[in-house]
């Protein structure tokens, strides 16, 4: 392929990575202004400390989804090499757990309990 189409490829993996870290960092500062800004109207400590901890789970979690589609452009589009394969199945694996145990922090439940709740909520309210 050309090489503007590679640079264009590495160039748009760049500003997916960008952005991937920017939520990121938004994403800090953002749960870092709600806290405070729960304390300060008078919610209670332990209250505010999980919504920060869940603002701050959502956070990292779209942003290591925007990393790993970056990782996946870089490796299948502009260097697809076995090497580089098994990095990305590496990185994959380690994001993939993270987003897991963030997942189980923020909702307080395994994923396969998920309907189980669900469904006892609706329980509670026809009742």
């Amino acid at each position: 392929m050309d090489d503007w189409f590679f640079s264009a490829l590495k160039l748009t993996t760049r500003a997916i990575e960008v952005g991937g870290i920017a939520i990121i960092v938004l994403g800090i500062l953002g749960a870092s202004i709600a806290v405070l800004w729960q304390i300060l109207h008078g919610r209670s400590g332990s209250d505010a400390f999980n919504l920060y901890r869940s603002n701050l789970g959502r956070a990292i979690l779209l942003g290591l989804e925007f990393l790993v589609a970056a990782d996946i452009i870089n490796t299948v589009a502009i260097e697809p090499t076995l090497q580089s394969l098994l990095i990305l199945g590496g990185i994959v694996l380690i994001r993939t757990f993270l987003s897991f145990s963030l997942e189980v922090e923020i909702e307080g439940r395994w994923p396969w309990d998920r309907h189980k709740g669900e469904s006892d909520n609706a329980s509670r309210r026809t009742a």
